[in-house]
Formats: C-alpha cells, structure tokens, sequence
C-alpha cells in the first residue's frame, strides 16, 4: 500500500510561496474584526477635564456641577479612551484587562475616598485596535494598570453607573508635546465608532506652590497663574494651538504654571484631535488655592 505523506499548512503555503501573502490576509482579517467591534456612529465629541483634587470624586461643588451639566450634552458612548495624567510611562501602554481595578493612587486623604469604587468594565477589543491604529508605534497591551484617580474621579460624574467601558492610553514621558499632538490624530477614527476621547489633567498645575490658606477662595490665582491662563484660553478660543504646544517656549508665568508636563500633555492629546469644522469651548474655567487651575474643554 502506497504511503502518503501529509504536509503541515504552513510548509505546504511556504512551498507554493503564498506564505507572505497568507500572512497579509490574516492581519487584514483581524483589522477587519477588530473594526467590526464598534459600529459606525456619528462623531463623538473630545473632553480634556481638569481634574483637580481626587476630592472632587466625593465631593458636592461648583465642578463637579459642572461635570454632571456637561454629562447631558453627551451622546452615550459605546466605550471610553482616557489619557490620565497618572499614567506616565517609559513608551507607550494602553489597558487590556476585562476588569479593570480601581487604582486609589493618592495618600493623605479621608477613607470614604479609599472607599471609592469604579467598576467599569476594560475593553481588550478597544485596546487592540488602539495599538493598531498607533502602528508604527510600539504600544504594550497592560494587564496590571486599571483605572487610576485621573480617570474615575471625574468619569464617574458623567457615568456614574459605571455602565460605560473604559480603558486608558498611557502618556510616554520620553517623547515631546509635538510628538503627542501628532499621535493623537491617528485615534480620529475612533470617534466615529462611539469612543469618548477623554483627556484628563490640569492646565494651570503646580502643586509646589499650592496656597493651603485659600483652598476654598473662589477662583483665586496667583498673577502668574492668572496670566497663564488668560493667555493659554486665548490661544484655546483662537485656535492657535502651536503656542500650546511650544508651551516651553512662552515665558517664566507659563513655566511657573507648568513646572512638569505630567498634567498638561492630556490637553495636547485633546486638542490633537480637533478637526477644523468644530468648535472648542470652555468650562470649569477657574483657579484654584493660587496655582491650579480646573480650565475644562469640548470640542465637538
């Protein structure tokens, strides 16, 4: 009886030199999946939210009214993207898990904040076609992060059932504000499949020189404070977004507003993904304890 000999798939594709293009389709196929997670939607507006004090989680005050006001005007989501200015990385990391934890990264606070639960669902799916979409850059699918407090603090005003997935796009700390303006604009379609893009920071946001004697004055800034962020919403409601970016460049008040770019460059993200037929508007737009400011942003 004659004897057959069977050949493996993959060295039976390579003998007929389709390997290659095998490996083409699959990575289309996948795309191709990946795509069809999230339906086509009409385009979703773009927030960066100053968050302020984790305290804002459990607090009553005048921006978190303006969180829950701004939550109204908004198109229910089919899943949220958020760049946190607590997530800081050596390259660039976005969550995977199905469950993320909620991550109480702060100390010194009261225990009902430690009490303090957000349990969004993650989104693997969401996190695939982010790196993807990101492609050439190398972006780590994370099991280990979650939801830091520059996320669920302010997304739980707007959600706060909970009931909305949420994943996070780190920020790589080695790269400058141009190159985080630029790789925003590669997410653009996401907006179209019902993703929120939320960028979460603060503009004005040295803690080093924080008043602790004026926490509760309304809208009070030091004269650099004030001046950065009279020039800085100029430049938001002008739409001149270069001095923005080149924010290192503009002079000692602005440097005194931005001693670190940790909670500055959600904004960066925010306004990368502005398209030129939208408008930007502000809320939240005060100072707080002398050098921080809650300057908020839609752009839709």
């Amino acid at each position: 009886m004659p004897q057959y000999h069977f050949m493996h798939r993959k060295t039976f594709l390579k003998s007929l030199g389709l390997l290659p293009f095998m490996s083409i389709l699959n990575n289309l196929d996948s795309l191709a999946r990946l795509s069809g997670t999230f339906n086509t939607t009409d385009k979703m507006p773009v927030l960066f939210l100053g968050h302020g004090s984790p305290m804002n989680a459990i607090e009553e005050n005048q921006f978190v009214t303006g969180f829950r006001n701004l939550s109204k005007s908004l198109p229910k989501p089919n899943a949220i993207l958020c760049i946190s200015a607590h997530w800081f990385t050596n390259g660039t990391k976005v969550t995977a898990m199905q469950m993320p934890r909620t991550i109480h990264d702060f100390g010194g606070f009261p225990k009902e904040l430690f009490a303090v639960e957000y349990p969004a669902k993650g989104s693997p799916e969401l996190a695939r076609e982010t790196k993807e979409l990101l492609s050439p850059t190398i972006v780590e699918l994370d099991e280990k992060w979650g939801l830091d407090h520059g996320a669920w603090s302010v997304i739980k005003h707007l959600y706060p059932n909970a009931d909305i997935p949420v994943i996070q796009l780190s920020i790589d700390y080695t790269k400058p504000p141009e190159y985080h303006f630029a790789l925003a604009k590669q997410l653009q379609s996401l907006r179209r499949k019902g993703i929120l893009i939320v960028g979460s920071g603060n503009i004005v946001h040295n803690l080093g020189l924080v008043d602790f004697r004026n926490m509760d004055k309304d809208n009070y800034g030091f004269d650099w404070a004030i001046e950065s962020r009279e020039k800085i919403n100029k430049w938001l409601l002008e739409e001149n977004f270069d001095p923005i970016v080149n924010y290192h460049k503009q002079g000692q008040a602005i440097q005194l507003a931005i001693p670190t770019p940790d909670h500055y460059l959600p904004l960066i993200y925010a306004l990368g993904l502005k398209e030129k037929s939208e408008n930007l508007s502000l809320f939240n737009d005060k100072l707080v304890a002398g050098s921080l400011s809650m300057t908020s942003v839609k752009i839709a």
